[in-house]
C-alpha cells in the first residue's frame, strides 16, 4: 500500500535541506550578490565578499582585466590625414643647384658647387633677398630647382605644415599640412626635410613622416611612428632628419622591436627592420652613413649606445654601449675616414668620443679610441663638421668656433667671436657660423690658424638661430627662432630692389 504523506514529505524535506546548505555556504565567507548594490555609476550589480577569508570582492569586469586588450581609443592629438594643397603667388627662381637634405649634398655640411662666394662684405653687410615670418622651432629647408621646402609648425591652424617658397623672393608656391596637437616647448619645429626624386619627404615634431609631391604639393603618405612603430616622443619634439639612400627613406622610431627602418618612397612599404635587443629609444639625432671593408652600413646613436647597421637588408653589425645618452643627444654620429666615427654631446662629463670599427672575419666590432672632456670639446645641439683632415665645431662650453686634429688636439679656437648653439658649415673654403644672436660671421676653413673674415647682424635682436643652415649658388638661407632669410653672399651679388627686402 502507499504511502499518502510521502508526495508532501520529501519535496519538504528537499527545501529544508537545501536551506540549510546555503545557509552554511553564505556563513562559510562564500560569495554573493547584493540585493541593493552601492551605486558605482555604472548600474551594474554589484557583487561584495561576505565575509574576511583573504579573497579579493568581485567587480564588474573591467576591459583588459583578464589579459585582453582595452578596445584602442582614438588620439585626438594626433595626425589622422593631410589635407589638399594650397596655391600661392610665388614662382620658384631660375637659380640652379640643390640642397637636398640635411647637411646638404653629401650629409657634412660642405657646399663645394663651384660658386665664387665674398671674403669681404659692404659695411651695411651682404644683401638680404628676402625675410619671412615663422612659426616658432628650428626647422631648416631644403632646396631645388629654384624652390626653398620647409616644414614648419602653424599655431593658429594647429598643423604641421610644409611650405614651398620661391627661392627668389620668398613667396609661397604651395603649401599643405595635417592636422597635430603641439605645445611649444623651446620651440615647436627642428627637422630639416629630404628631397628624394620627385618627392621631398618631412619628420614632424610627434613622428609624423609625410611624403610630399615636391611639385603640386599633393601628400602620398603619411606613417605615424608612434602608432606604426612604439616610437617614443623626446622630452623636445623629433629632431631627426630622414636619411634618403636611392629609392628609400631610412628611419630611427626606437620602438620596442624596431631600431632602424627602411620604407619605399613612393608608397611609404616597409622593406625592412631592424630589430632592438637593447630595447633603445630614439634620441635627436639623425642616421648617418659610412662604408666599411666593403660594407655600407648607417650609424645611429640611439639612448643607450651607437649601432652599425647594414644598409641592404638592416642587419644590426654591431653595437656598443659606452656612448650612453645623458639627458640628450642632438648631434649625429660623424663618420671619418678608416671606420672611424667621431661622436660629440653636451650633456656629461664626456664631451667626445671617438670609435673605430674593426673587422673579425665576417663580423665587425667597436673600439673607444678616445674620449674628450667637456673642457676640451663638447656640442649640444649641431654636428661638427670633418673638412681636410681635421674637425670643426663649436664647444659650447667657452661657445667658440674651434679646429681640432683627428687625435682630438686643440688647433685654434675663435676667441671672443662666441656663436652658442649656432650651426655652421663650410663653402668655398670658407666656415659660415650663425651665433644665437643671429650674427653671422665667416673664417678661413684652414688648420693653419684662426683667420677671421667677415660678420653681418642678419636678425635684430635675434634669438635662438639654432636651424642648420642650406645654400646653393651663394644663397644662403639662415633662420632664428621665428624668422628666415635668404642672404646673397656671392662674390659679385645682385643689387637689392626694394621687393626683396620685405
Amino acid at each position: 500500500m502507499k504511502s499518502s504523506w510521502m508526495p508532501i514529505v520529501v519535496p519538504t524535506l528537499l527545501a529544508v535541506f537545501g536551506a540549510a546548505a546555503l545557509v552554511l555556504w553564505l556563513s562559510s565567507g562564500l560569495w554573493t550578490a547584493a540585493t541593493k548594490p552601492p551605486d558605482d555609476g555604472r548600474g551594474a550589480p554589484w557583487l561584495v565578499s561576505l565575509g574576511n577569508h583573504g579573497r579579493p570582492p568581485l567587480a564588474l569586469r573591467e576591459p583588459g582585466a583578464d589579459g585582453t586588450p582595452e578596445p584602442a581609443q582614438a588620439d585626438t592629438t594626433r595626425a589622422t590625414a593631410a589635407g589638399l594643397p594650397i596655391r600661392g603667388p610665388g614662382r620658384p627662381a631660375e637659380i640652379s643647384g640643390v640642397w637636398p637634405a640635411f647637411r646638404g649634398p653629401n650629409r657634412d655640411a660642405i657646399l663645394d658647387d663651384g660658386t665664387p662666394l665674398a671674403r669681404v662684405w659692404p659695411s651695411q653687410g651682404p644683401p638680404v633677398l628676402w625675410r619671412i615670418e615663422l612659426g616658432q622651432g628650428y626647422a631648416s629647408p631644403v632646396i631645388r630647382d629654384g624652390r626653398v621646402y620647409l616644414l614648419d609648425y602653424d599655431e593658429q591652424a594647429r598643423a604641421d605644415t610644409m611650405l614651398c617658397l620661391s627661392l627668389a623672393d620668398g613667396r609661397e608656391i604651395w603649401r599643405n599640412s595635417y592636422p597635430v596637437e603641439v605645445t611649444p616647448n623651446h620651440g615647436c619645429s627642428r627637422t630639416v626635410p629630404a628631397l628624394v626624386h620627385e618627392c621631398v619627404v618631412s619628420i614632424g615634431p610627434r613622428c609624423h613622416v609625410a611624403c610630399w609631391d615636391a611639385e603640386t604639393g599633393q601628400n602620398r603618405w603619411l606613417i605615424d611612428m608612434v602608432q606604426r612603430f612604439g616610437a617614443e616622443e623626446r622630452q623636445w619634439y623629433t629632431g631627426q632628419c630622414p636619411l634618403v639612400d636611392g629609392d628609400r627613406v631610412i628611419l630611427a622610431p626606437g620602438g620596442p622591436e624596431t631600431l632602424l627602418v627602411a620604407v619605399e618612397y613612393r608608397t611609404g612599404q616597409v622593406l625592412w627592420k631592424t630589430p632592438n635587443p637593447r630595447g633603445w629609444k630614439m634620441t635627436h639625432s639623425s642616421i648617418m652613413s659610412t662604408e666599411f671593408a666593403g660594407q655600407k652600413m648607417y650609424v645611429y646613436c640611439g639612448t643607450g649606445g651607437t649601432a652599425g647597421i647594414a644598409a641592404d637588408d638592416g642587419r644590426l653589425l654591431w653595437d656598443e654601449t659606452k656612448w650612453v645618452e645623458n639627458f640628450a643627444t642632438s648631434p649625429s654620429p660623424l663618420p671619418l675616414p678608416d671606420g672611424r666615427i667621431f661622436l660629440s654631446s653636451g650633456y656629461d662629463m664626456t664631451g667626445a668620443m671617438m670609435l673605430q670599427i674593426k673587422q673579425a672575419g665576417d663580423k665587425f666590432d667597436v673600439d673607444q679610441a678616445y674620449t674628450l672632456k667637456r673642457k676640451e670639446f663638447n656640442s649640444e645641439h649641431q654636428t661638427p663638421i670633418y673638412y681636410r683632415g681635421h674637425l670643426y665645431g663649436v664647444r659650447k662650453l667657452r661657445e667658440q668656433m674651434l679646429c681640432l686634429d683627428l687625435d682630438g688636439k686643440e688647433v685654434w679656437n675663435s676667441g671672443n667671436l662666441k656663436f652658442g648653439h649656432g650651426p655652421y658649415m663650410i663653402a668655398d673654403g670658407m666656415i659660415f657660423g650663425l651665433a644665437d644672436n643671429g650674427l653671422l660671421a665667416t673664417m678661413e676653413a684652414t688648420h693653419e690658424g684662426y683667420r677671421p673674415l667677415a660678420q653681418f647682424q642678419v636678425f635684430e635682436n635675434g634669438h635662438d638661430a639654432w636651424g642648420p643652415l642650406a645654400m646653393v649658388a651663394g644663397r644662403l638661407i639662415v633662420r632664428d627662432m621665428t624668422r628666415m632669410a635668404c642672404v646673397d653672399v656671392r662674390a659679385e651679388p645682385q643689387p637689392m630692389t626694394n621687393d626683396q627686402s620685405n
